[in-house]
C-alpha cells in the first residue's frame, strides 16, 4: 500500500459549544472535516505532491474515510481571549524534494501574525535542507527575499484560524490543517 500523499488541501475552521470536545466538533465541521477519521502526522509535504482547493479535496473523499492532516489546533473558554491556530506550508521548487508544514498556536496574537510565523518555521526548515544561508534571527521578509532569490523554494503559505473567546464563557476552539489525499 502506498502511503505518499499526491494531494494535500488546506482548511479551517471554528466552532463554539459549552462543552470543549463539542466545540472542537464544531470546529471541525466549520472546516469541512468533521465526517473523516483524523489521524495527525508529522510535517513533511511528499515529493510530487500538489496543493488543490478544499472544493476539489474534499471531492476525493469518503464519509468514515481515514485521513492523515497536520492540524493545528487552540481552545479557550476565558472571555474575549484572541486565539489562533495556522499550519505552514514551503514547497521546494524542485518536485523531487520534500517540502515542510509546521503548525502553530496562539494566544493575543493577529491572524496575520500567527499565519506569517507558521509560514516563517516552514520555510526555515525548507531552507537548512536546501543549504541556503540566512541569519536565523532576520526578519521573515529579509528571509524571504533570499529565498526567493536563490529560486529554490517555489510557494510558501499558510492557512489560519483565529477567534476571540466566547463573551459568556463557552469554549470556542480554532483548528487549522493540511489533509493528505492519498
Amino acid at each position: 500500500m502506498d502511503l505518499v500523499a499526491k494531494k494535500i488541501f488546506m482548511t479551517k475552521g471554528v466552532g463554539k459549544d459549552k462543552e470543549k470536545l463539542t466545540s472542537f466538533e464544531r470546529a471541525l465541521r466549520n472546516a469541512g472535516i468533521a465526517q473523516f477519521n483524523l489521524v495527525s502526522i508529522s510535517s513533511i509535504f511528499p515529493p510530487h505532491c500538489k496543493l488543490i482547493s478544499k472544493t476539489e479535496g474534499l471531492s476525493y473523499l469518503k464519509p468514515g474515510q481515514i485521513l492523515y492532516v497536520v492540524m493545528s489546533k487552540n481552545a479557550t473558554n476565558e472571555p474575549h481571549r484572541l486565539i489562533t491556530a495556522s499550519v505552514g506550508l514551503a514547497i521546494p521548487k524542485d518536485p523531487n524534494q520534500y517540502g515542510y508544514l509546521s503548525e502553530h498556536e496562539s494566544f493575543g496574537e493577529t491572524e496575520e501574525k500567527a499565519g506569517d510565523y507558521a509560514e516563517d518555521l516552514a520555510a526555515t526548515m525548507l531552507a537548512t535542507i536546501l543549504g541556503l544561508e540566512f541569519d536565523p534571527n532576520s526578519s521573515y521578509d529579509e528571509k524571504k527575499q533570499i529565498w526567493r532569490m536563490s529560486n529554490q523554494i517555489i510557494k510558501t503559505t499558510n492557512i489560519t484560524q483565529s477567534a476571540i473567546g466566547d463573551k459568556n464563557g463557552l469554549w470556542t476552539t480554532v483548528i487549522a490543517a493540511a489533509v493528505f489525499i492519498l
